[in-house]
Parts: C-alpha cells; structure tokens; sequence
C-alpha cells in the first residue's frame, strides 16, 4: 500500500514518531524544541476569538429566532452539565474499585514542593468563586476581550452582538454578508497555520519525552492505565451510547475529525483544533449556528476529560497519603468540582492548576495539595488523553444539539467536501482536508 506524505494525518503521525525518537535519544535538543509546540499554539489562539466571534454572530443573524436561539443553549448546557458530573462520578468510581494510589512512595513530594507552588500560585491569582467566575465572564472591554482571546468574554459579547444583529433584521445584512467574507479569510489563515501542524506536533513530543523521558511512562504506569482506560470507556461506552440514540454512529464521526485528534495528540491542547473542529463539524452535517454556539461553549462548560481526570487524580492523592475519605468529603470534592472545572482553559497544564485550585477549596484542606507533587512527572502524558476526550466529546454533543433541533443534515451529504472544493454552510470555499500538506 502506497503512503500519501501529503496527508495531514500520515504528516502528523510521522512527526510524532520523530518526535519521541528525538526525545529519546536526545532529550537536551527534545526539551529545546518545545518552541515549535508553543509557537503554533499562540498562532491557532491569535486566530481563535475573531473565529467564535464571527461564528457565532453570523449563526445568530442567520438564524432569526430569539426563542430558537435560547433553546439551543438551554439544551447544550444542561447536556453539558449531566455528562461532565457523570464523567466525575465515573472517575470517581474507577479510583475505588483500581485504588492506584494505594502504597504510593510519597518520601519525594518535598522535593517537588517548588513546582507545586507555581501551580497553587497560579490557582490563586483564577477566580474559582460562582460570583467570580460569573463576573469573569462580562468583558472590561470587548475589543480587550478579544485582544486577549478570553473565550467566555468573546462568547458573551459574540451572543449580545448577534442577538442585536438578529433584531434588526435585513437592515443587518450588509454586516452580516461582511462578516460572512471575513470569516472566509480566518479559516484560509487556518488552513495556512495547519501547514505547521505537524512540525509543531513533532516539536511539543520531542520536548515530552526529553524532558521527562519514556520512564516517566511507566513510574506512575498504575495511574496512568487508570486515567487512559476511564477515559477509553467513557468514550466508547457513554458518548458511543449517546450517540446510538440519537441516530448516528460515534466511530464514523471519529473518523471524521481523525486530523484533529491526531493534533490535539501532538500538541496536548484541545485548542489546538478548535477551529479547524468547527470547520469540520459543519462539513460533517451540524448548521453552522448550532456549531457556533455549541463548541465554543462547550470548550469551557463541556471538559469531560478533564472532569475525569480531576475526580480522579484528587482521590489518587488522597489514596497515596493513605486519607480515608468519607461520602459527604467525596460529594463535597465532586461539588467542588462541578465548579472549578468550568472554564478551564484547554490548554497544557491548566488542569493542574484546577486541580490545585479544587483541593484549595475542599473545606478542612482534607487532601494535601502537595500531594500533587506525585502527579508532575506524568501530567503531560495525561493532559493528552484529557484534551483528546475535551474534543471528542464537544463533537458529540454539537452533532447531539443539532439533531435534536433538527438541525443536521446526512453526513453523507456533506462527505463531497473530503474530496473536492466545497463551499459550506459558513459560504466558505476549502480545501480539500486531507490534502493540506
């Protein structure tokens, strides 16, 4: 079988594998280049808010119907908050029935006590607060929103912004049809920032494993198969389940977005991919007003992977410093949770920082934050498997949302544009995907 290395993927794939050689064999150089992971995710994030924004007002004017659109969010976050609080509880279980930080060696969490600091530091200086975190979410200014890619701030400014545009009526259409042309550029500028994509992806595994090493793969190999194999389940059973009733399959739309994966596996950032997800979701059959509002929000409201992995790694410190906790403390932990997690950035490490926050707030500090210090070694590793559920299971619930507001159409209909030029829904002409080399 002949290999296409003009596909993004097949590009993707070979970079990693390069990347974990480098990291392997010279790690100093793999530590070094970490810049080419963080170079391509400051460019995705420089383009992300004018996307959602552009996204989400165009959806909106198109759109009309002021009752439709509070439908569609009323429904996307009561989803979102009955899968991540099921993902938590699933963790949650895992953690009693493996208990893989039973007999954990903790001799060595002072030596780690700095770098836990910057953590705890950082989870300080966030608003975890119900006030705070509403507060957070009005922008200062709109343009410094956007300025700063805030995504909450652009998504509520966005939501304003279109609703108005809605109300107007045809006297916005001249706006509406400018809008529309910008959008066009942006996600041309997304295709010409993906021509670096697996450059970035070698570079972020190179710097992972150098700086780490493949050991670190296996010191905490208990925690880590537990988290991986949670995560694995909640996919194929949840989300798959999930999908089967609402009419389509969970592994065709796997398919589907594979590039993606394949990038937030190299660069550990479901950010990453977000606009090319957006791009993707739309051309696999969701309306673009659906795809506006839905993944956007769901980047802060809908973490499942992310939820998993704090439910489970709070117990796992728990567990190690043999910490028997009692059912009100584990609710108490999971309330904490359902708070903390929104709004979490989808980028590398912003999980440690919630999860610093999370044992901050638990009242009585029940479990040690420099417990944490057991995780550092391998929260790489498993900030990949958080990102990669992150964006499965805003897929999910985009395709679930649009459906239940018949607002999808046969991703057969909208396969063409795989293979060929194809203007979508957006009035955007791409390329074809899997040919952006």
């Amino acid at each position: 079988m002949r290999i296409n290395f003009k596909n993004l993927t097949v590009q993707v794939l070979c970079a990693i594998v390069i990347g974990i050689l480098i990291g392997q064999f010279f790690p100093a150089t793999g530590v070094e280049l970490k810049v080419l992971g963080d170079i391509f995710v400051k460019m995705i994030k420089m383009v992300i808010a004018p996307i959602v924004f552009f996204t989400i007002v165009i959806g909106f004017a198109n759109m009309g119907d002021m009752k439709k659109i509070g439908r569609i969010g009323g429904k996307a976050l009561l989803y979102f908050e009955i899968i991540t609080t099921f993902a938590m509880a699933i963790g949650i279980a895992v953690m009693y029935m493996v208990s893989p930080g039973s007999g954990m060696d903790i001799s060595k969490v002072g030596k780690s006590a700095a770098e836990v600091a910057k953590y705890t530091k950082q989870a300080a200086e966030t608003p975890h607060g119900f006030m705070d975190f509403l507060v957070s979410v009005i922008p200062d200014s709109a343009v410094g929103a956007l300025a700063k890619g805030e995504m909450l701030p652009v998504l509520f400014f966005a939501v304003l912004f279109g609703l108005s545009m809605a109300g107007l009526g045809e006297k916005a259409k001249p706006v509406t049809v400018f809008f529309e042309k910008m959008n066009e550029i942006f996600f041309r500028l997304v295709s010409l920032i993906m021509r670096f994509s697996p450059i970035a992806a070698g570079g972020a595994m190179a710097y992972t494993i150098g700086k780490f090493g493949l050991g670190s793969l296996f010191s905490l190999g208990k925690m880590m198969g537990s988290v991986y194999i949670t995560m694995f389940l909640f996919i194929v059973i949840v989300l798959g389940t999930i999908a089967r009733i609402y009419g389509f399959s969970l592994f065709n739309l796997l398919k589907f977005i594979k590039e993606e994966i394949l990038l937030v596996l190299g660069t550990s950032s479901s950010e990453s991919a977000l606009p090319r997800l957006m791009q993707r979701l739309e051309q696999y059959g969701c309306s673009k007003s659906v795809v506006g509002l839905v993944v956007p929000t769901g980047y802060s409201f809908n973490l499942d992977g992310t939820s998993i992995y704090l439910s489970m790694a709070a117990l796992f410190i728990a567990q190690a410093y043999g910490i028997e906790l009692t059912w009100i403390q584990i609710l108490t932990v999971l309330g904490v949770l359902m708070l903390t997690s929104k709004g979490a950035a989808g980028v590398t490490g912003s999980g440690f920082i919630t999860l610093a926050a999370t044992l901050a707030a638990v009242p009585g500090n029940v479990i040690p934050i420099e417990g944490m210090a057991l995780l550092l070694g391998v929260d790489r590793f498993m900030s990949e498997a958080r990102a990669i559920t992150n964006l499965i299971g805003n897929s999910v619930a985009t395709v679930v949302i649009a459906k239940s507001e018949n607002q999808f159409a046969s991703p057969q209909a909208a396969a063409p544009s795989l293979s060929t030029d194809k203007t979508t829904s957006m009035g955007i002409k791409t390329e074809p995907l899997s040919h952006i080399n």
